[in-house]
């Protein structure tokens, strides 16, 4: 995600000056097929086939096995790879022998869609804003003879070579993509009867684990930033996935550092109050008690700064970037109604927060501040995002017209980021049969037009004439990715790999198998599956005690018979 731009440039620097011991691995992938090629005729691209394909990365003097690319004054050789699914990293590539040895200039150019790797940067007024912000994508490089080199790194899944010198022949023996992903276990899993929702669980957890970088960043394209916000849907994701994870720790306290009084978390008051919903949900999963007393002094100061900012008559005067998610920025009342429920949710945080680490100050501050509080009647205006936090918070005076406002508007104003706290709250009501449709239809969208991740962004009604981000558009077809987007995520600008968008993936273990730790460190879990219209599921579950096993399956009369394996110190509750 992209949000104001006045403290984009100050957290870059601040990430980028502090060390990591990221544990990532490095996969070398090889194309999985070319695209397209600026000629078809043999005569300027050549043998492309042997592109494909594995390759030991053994050059050799007397291998014949490389496409050749000639360019012209009238002529520019140039192929377009896709690697098969989105990843972070870079490209490998391999010049094999030939006459002269002076290098080679190539350019390249990384997408995220065949629109991206096709498109130039620095064009001026150009709509569809291809750019080179946060990581570069287009760039020209020098290819040695008989040699391989690297280059990148970005979010990326297709590839587009140029070869810029003339009248010369460059065989190329080799192109890798070098994905860069850490090397954790899933220990999670989702399985039902239905394979598009399996796969919508499956990319979910694949896209946060691509943005487990140095920190927990919201994009791999851009912003690969710490935005607190984003982390709320990915903290849960990875509870849900992976278990407890040391870049979750390491990334809560660089916020934490990089934020001091009176200042807000990215410069935005909702961020700060995501923080402390953040530490209270990762204690109910991890139970990490020091880790929790650690953040105490923070927590403390950062509970009398909102309780300043909540006036005698219980309602919200934060101040700072007033923001929930773009779709409703300009909406000043529906901001004021989810700033509320969101400041209401992160004060019952900060009680429980104080219980579990014995702070009578919290508790008391919080409570106060929550008694002020819960008289304040909080209209949704008619907005599902402020009608979601009403429902979550609890202080929805009418939960079922709330409800009915997220039913009505359905998919309309639905964002990637908000869309996790919608099906949370058709949860709390028993709506599971609508939350699975949105899942299947919304985020099943961005898995019919070729996604391997979930994006930024996605304005549904963009869908309906959309041509696949993994081919070249064709006349008539709307252009989903260089055509979508909005305010500061126009066009080619837009992540197609934003963690905040992988909600769906910790909602169906959490309401679908059912699975919600109720004391911290799932030392009790509520197994309670909804199948909805499904009619069978199973899964696995992280815990600090090991691994939880679920498997339920509708029987003839429609009753749920369910078989549940737990670790030792885990207690089930139904």
């Amino acid at each position: 995600m992209v949000k104001p731009h006045l403290f984009i440039v100050f957290s870059l620097l601040c990430l980028f000056a502090l060390s990591s011991q990221a544990k990532v691995t490095h996969t070398t992938v090889p194309p999985a097929r070319i695209v397209w090629m600026s000629d078809n005729t043999g005569k300027f691209v050549s043998n492309p086939n042997h592109l494909l394909g594995t390759f030991s990365g053994q050059l050799s003097v007397s291998d014949t096995s490389y496409a050749t690319l000639m360019s012209s004054d009238t002529h520019q050789a140039s192929i377009l790879l896709d690697f098969g699914k989105e990843m972070y990293g870079r490209i490998k590539i391999f010049s094999a022998i030939r006459e002269c040895k002076v290098p080679v200039r190539l350019r390249i150019r990384l997408g995220e869609s065949v629109t991206e790797a096709m498109s130039d940067v620095n064009m001026p007024d150009n709509p569809q804003n291809p750019t080179n912000e946060h990581s570069l994508r287009d760039f020209t490089v020098s290819a040695p003879w008989l040699g391989s080199f690297q280059c990148g790194n970005s979010g990326f899944r297709f590839a587009r070579i140029d070869l810029l010198d003339k009248d010369i022949k460059y065989n190329l023996r080799h192109v890798s993509a070098v994905s860069l992903i850490r090397d954790i276990e899933d220990k999670g899993s989702f399985c039902s009867d239905n394979k598009r929702i399996n796969q919508i669980w499956q990319t979910g957890a694949y896209t946060v684990k691509l943005n487990m970088q140095e920190y927990l960043w919201d994009g791999i394209k851009r912003d690969r930033l710490v935005w607190v916000g984003d982390m709320h849907p990915e903290v849960m994701t990875i509870n849900n996935v992976f278990g407890e994870q040391e870049v979750v720790y390491k990334s809560l306290d660089f916020a934490r550092d990089d934020t001091p009084f009176p200042g807000w978390m990215n410069g935005m008051c909702s961020y700060s109050l995501w923080w402390i919903i953040i530490q209270k949900d990762l204690y109910m999963y991890q139970g990490n008690l020091d880790y929790l007393k650690s953040q105490r002094d923070y927590l403390l100061r950062l509970v009398k700064q909102i309780d300043e900012r909540i006036d005698e008559n219980g309602v919200e005067r934060l101040d700072g970037i007033r923001f929930l998610d773009w779709p409703t920025s300009e909406n000043r009342n529906v901001i004021h109604s989810g700033l509320q429920s969101l400041s209401f949710m992160a004060m019952k945080a900060a009680v429980q927060i104080g219980e579990y680490i014995g702070d009578r100050d919290m508790i008391r501050m919080a409570s106060s501040c929550l008694e002020r509080m819960k008289g304040v009647a909080v209209d949704a205006h008619d907005n599902s995002q402020a009608a979601a936090l009403n429902i979550i918070s609890g202080l929805s005076t009418d939960p079922e017209k709330d409800c009915e406002t997220i039913l009505k508007n359905g998919l309309d104003g639905f964002s990637t980021f908000y869309g996790y706290y919608m099906l949370e709250a058709l949860a709390m009501l028993g709506k599971y049969d609508e939350a699975l449709d949105f899942i299947s239809t919304y985020w099943g969208a961005m898995l019919d037009l070729g996604a391997t991740t979930f994006w930024e962004d996605l304005k549904y009604a963009d869908v309906a004439n959309a041509a696949r981000i993994d081919e070249i558009v064709p006349p008539g077809k709307h252009d989903i990715h260089a055509g979508g987007g909005a305010y500061c995520y126009k066009g080619l600008r837009l992540s197609l790999c934003h963690g905040w968008a992988s909600g769906p993936t910790s909602w169906l273990t959490r309401h679908v198998l059912g699975i919600v730790p109720i004391e911290p460190g799932c030392r009790v879990l509520q197994v309670k599956p909804n199948l909805g219209p499904l009619q069978s599921v199973k899964g696995t579950f992280p815990t600090p005690y090991g691994i939880v096993t679920v498997s339920c399956t509708k029987n003839s009369r429609g009753k749920v018979v369910c078989d549940i394996k737990a670790p030792k110190g885990v207690k089930i509750v139904r």
